[in-house]
């Protein structure tokens, strides 16, 4: 991308895409072009066509989205299909219209088969059943990879759909009941602490195994794949390790300092057995992630801290 180039990204406040928004600025790009959600609807086919017909980005970052956590998912199931579906279909076909360069569609590691074999290889989409918590919000992902693919082989568009592991980091979503693991267990863990509540409840056994990426490290890899990858296939992101729910939740508990008791409540779904990307072929590009899950933590509780204490 050249620094001057006008650059799209789509879902600008929300995690991923502030990530991506503040490295793009602190890489020297300058003429960054974004909307607020009231701004415009991309869910709106018209109001799509109209913004890409006035603004003519030459390269998108597509990071809007509609997304939760397990119980988001499995609660919101219609809502979780139509909006994804909606905002894909209509960023990608208008970037095929107006002739964009360049778009990076960012799915999501759970449009792998619930047992899959581990590591999860980028050959492995579509081999098997997926998991029925998130299935819906899998389906509009897996819709995305595929309307790329279909675009690039039917009309030779460069567009390219990378896949992220489990994220977390700044502008997280804390939400109590819509957030996903990892922030909800800070903002658990730190409310326990402050309210010195004795025990905290963690969902399911506490046996799932779960990669996790830090945001800024995610928005370099994007970045770095805008600018170095041009294949069909979609590309993990990810870390290449990955630790158990209940490791996970004494991790938080230790950086956080709640000295109370865990309770794993096995009445709650667990989700996925384990979901480990395997990251060769985006090491084997030469990128590796910088941030580890420790420092990552501390970074994000900061963060919760700042913007929601």
């Amino acid at each position: 991308m050249e620094k001057e180039a006008k650059i799209y990204v789509a879902g600008h406040r929300g995690m991923v895409g502030s990530a991506i928004y503040q490295k793009l600025k602190q890489e020297g790009y300058t003429n960054i072009v974004t909307r607020t959600s009231k701004e415009l609807d991309l869910r709106n086919q018209h109001d799509v066509a109209t913004f890409f017909e006035n603004e003519k980005p030459e390269y998108v970052f597509l990071a809007a989205a509609k997304v939760g956590g397990i119980v988001a998912n499995n609660t919101y199931r219609a809502d979780f299909i139509y909006e994804n579906i909606a905002i894909q279909s209509n960023v990608i076909h208008q970037a095929h219209v107006h002739q964009v360069k360049k778009l990076l569609f960012l799915g999501s590691s759970c449009i792998y088969p619930k047992l899959a074999p581990q590591p999860l290889k980028e050959d492995y989409l579509l081999t098997g059943t997926l998991e029925p918590t998130n299935e819906p919000y899998a389906i509009a992902k897996i819709a995305g990879i595929k309307m790329c693919e279909a675009y690039r082989s039917q009309y030779g568009d460069n567009f390219i759909s990378v896949m992220p592991t489990n994220l977390y980091g700044y502008n997280d979503n804390y939400h109590p009941e819509n957030s996903h693991v990892l922030p909800a267990l800070i903002r658990r863990f730190h409310e326990a602490k402050v309210n010195e509540v004795p025990e905290v409840t963690i969902w399911g056994t506490g046996s799932p195994l779960r990669e996790f990426l830090f945001s800024t490290d995610l928005a370099e890899a994007c970045v770095f794949l805008m600018n170095n990858y041009d294949e069909e296939q979609f590309i993990n992101i990810g870390v290449g390790e990955d630790i158990s729910i209940k490791d996970l939740a004494l991790l938080i508990k230790t950086i956080i300092g709640y000295k109370g008791e865990l309770n794993f409540d096995s009445n709650k779904p667990d989700g996925t057995p384990r979901k480990l990307m395997d990251v060769s072929k985006l090491h084997a590009l030469g990128w590796k992630h910088r941030i580890d899950l420790e420092e990552g933590i501390r970074l994000a509780y900061a963060d919760f801290i700042a913007k929601h204490c």
